[in-house]
């Protein structure tokens, strides 16, 4: 009898191991495009991969790694949108981000019409950046880019920070919660 459960044990295990794809273990991966469907942790958007989602629920965070490029429309996320090294990141069309939008040490950018209800936070990027029209629960951060920023038509609940920019914000038209402050300070 104890021989039979044991490998009645043997047998389930070996099954959930071999039945078991990697890539369902933890992190999705993208490579191409995904549509409307709902993706139960984190995505990851590996080195030098390109991404386009379209209304595409996340419920983790989304992760765009060195060289890689993230086209998001009409996506849900339940953490937050992070970029290190990334070569471009657009975030657009009504899309809702419960945490932040990250983007650091990388190429362009871009938040259009969006809700963001932390910060959206972009630094010692070195191309073209914009932050356009949307609704923001924390703060919006630049510091440190070389590409260029624009920040336009927003509604931040916290404060707006820019320092060390080359060249300075341009934009206004942001209804402003907090602080305008340093080289945002007339946007």
């Amino acid at each position: 009898m104890l021989r039979r459960i044991a490998s009645i044990s043997v047998a389930v295990v070996v099954a959930f191991s071999i039945g078991v794809p990697a890539a369902e273990a933890g992190d999705r991966t993208c490579r191409g495009t995904l549509g409307a469907i709902t993706v139960d942790d984190n995505l990851r958007v590996p080195r030098g991969a390109r991404c386009v989602l379209n209304g595409t629920t996340v419920q983790g965070n989304i992760l765009v790694k060195a060289r890689a490029r993230l086209t998001a429309t009409d996506v849900s996320v339940d953490g937050n949108v992070q970029a290190e090294d990334s070569a471009r990141v657009v975030v657009r069309g009504g899309s809702t981000i419960e945490g932040d939008v990250q983007v650091f040490d990388g190429g362009a950018a871009r938040v259009v019409r969006s809700s963001v209800d932390g910060n959206i936070q972009l630094e010692d990027n070195d191309d073209e950046l914009a932050v356009l029209r949307n609704n923001v629960g924390g703060d919006v951060q630049a510091f440190e880019n070389t590409g260029g920023v624009v920040i336009r038509g927003n509604r931040i609940d916290g404060n707006l920070q820019c320092k060390e920019n080359r060249p300075r914000p341009t934009g206004g038209n942001n209804r402003v919660e907090g602080d305008k402050e340093d080289q945002c300070a007339r946007l």
